[in-house]
């Protein structure tokens, strides 16, 4: 079965096809409220989620009594009465927080997660917990494609990016440590922003790899998720006015170009050369060799942390932990030695150097989100070859839509930013949606 979400509810006919824009201009004009919001939202729920299955935890009398609440509030902040999904390695208070793991059945926090305080703050309802794969590793949850209930959503943060794409929440938070925000985005055909590493707080997450471990998000819009990126960072809200002189556009072919699909490149290339026609400069400066040992790197430093993380479940409940987690990345992560681990965290080091000079005269870069559409089965969650490069080098990243392939399931583009200029990120990914919206 086959489901266009962007044809199925049109905004016109639900609340919950609104965008986060939108839905607060509504409020702030009095012809919409949060409560009616948060019930079109938990509506589409009931009547979708059979078939994507985005959510591990609801408490639908929770969200109703929080929107009932900011609809009598005086206070406006920058998400009133906006509900939001949170990955379910994520606290929330008075919410099961499960890590789609048998080892933590009824693990209710008594505190919210640091992001979550900031979103409460901000006025946001929290409409309940994503899906995510086993502690965001590669054991995948139950979680669908809403465009094709055959196929992955992508991972590790399943759950947030179905049901942002499926309509159910406009907003959800994921982390990524490899692909997990970037690919599931990319696959269920949203926006994914990875930040420069070290701009969220990660307190009252489920760490895997604190090296590497960031929190993200996913929205249907730049717009909408630079509004989020704003109060998880806890400043005022400047949005990001377009460039006012034409983008330097790096296109980037990683050492792994061509594991990925030739429709998939080729659409990466029509996206690059439709905004060549339109006036900005493109380059392809190639990455050295030294870039070609870059998976090793990342996954040493990745697995080495993990099977330290994850000790007490290892050893108290290693029975309870699938085969991928512990005959993966847990033993690898044990056989990996310190100095090992020294050495590729020295060579991380060298190569955020590097790209840093690579990118001197460069506005963003543009290169693959996925190497496929999303496949089928719900086995395996697709490879993050090209999203774990720009997260073991801390730079921020924007996935966008971009059409829809072969198979009828979506394409997307990545944008990679300078580090520390997420907000130049932001300006130059509002221009590449306009220009290649529908096309």
């Amino acid at each position: 079965m086959k489901n266009n979400p962007a044809s199925s509810i049109p905004p016109a006919q639900s609340a919950a096809g609104m965008s986060v824009t939108e839905a607060l201009a509504a409020m702030s004009r009095g012809s919409l409220t949060s409560e009616t919001l948060v019930a079109a939202c938990l509506e589409r729920v009931e009547q979708r989620d059979g078939d994507v299955r985005a959510w591990a935890y609801l408490d639908r009398e929770q969200a109703l009594a929080q929107a009932r609440q900011a609809d009598r509030s005086a206070s406006k902040g920058l998400l009133h009465g906006i509900p939001v999904g949170v990955k379910d390695i994520i606290d929330v208070r008075g919410m099961r927080t499960a890590f789609n793991s048998p080892v933590y059945p009824h693990y209710f926090p008594s505190m919210d997660a640091g992001s979550v305080a900031m979103i409460r703050n901000a006025g946001g309802i929290l409409l309940g917990k994503t899906v995510t794969t086993e502690f965001a590793n590669r054991e995948p949850g139950p979680t669908m494609n809403p465009h094709d209930r055959r196929r992955t959503p992508g991972g590790s943060s399943s759950g947030s990016a179905a049901a942002v794409a499926d309509y159910q929440v406009p907003l959800a938070l994921g982390t990524q440590t490899s692909g997990s925000v970037i690919r599931p985005a990319g696959y269920c055909g949203i926006v994914g922003y990875k930040p420069t590493f070290g701009e969220f707080t990660r307190v009252g997450v489920k760490q895997q790899s604190g090296s590497l471990d960031t929190l993200g998000l996913c929205a249907r819009n730049v717009r909408d998720a630079e509004l989020l990126r704003t109060v998880l960072i806890g400043t005022d809200y400047r949005p990001a006015p377009l460039p006012e002189r034409p983008l330097r556009i790096a296109f980037c072919r990683p050492p792994e170009w061509e594991q990925a699909d030739p429709a998939v490149r080729r659409r990466a290339e029509e996206c690059a050369a439709l905004l060549a026609k339109q006036g900005h400069h493109l380059s392809e400066p190639a990455l050295p060799a030294d870039f070609n040992g870059w998976l090793r790197i990342h996954s040493t430093i990745a697995n080495f942390e993990s099977a330290r993380n994850l000790a007490f479940e290892k050893t108290v409940h290693r029975h309870q932990l699938s085969a991928k987690l512990y005959q993966g990345r847990i033993r690898d992560g044990e056989n990996i030695t310190l100095e090992q681990y020294i050495a590729a965290q020295r060579e991380a080091e060298t190569l955020r150097t590097f790209i840093h000079q690579y990118m001197e005269n460069i506005d963003v870069i543009l290169t693959l989100s996925t190497a496929n559409e999303a496949p089928i089965g719900l086995d395996d969650t697709g490879t993050a070859v090209f999203n774990s490069l720009w997260t073991l080098l801390y730079t921020p990243c924007i996935t966008l839509p971009a059409g829809f392939g072969p198979s009828g399931m979506p394409f997307a583009i990545q944008l990679v930013g300078r580090r520390f200029e997420d907000e130049a990120l932001f300006a130059a990914a509002l221009l590449v949606e306009e220009h290649i919206a529908d096309r």
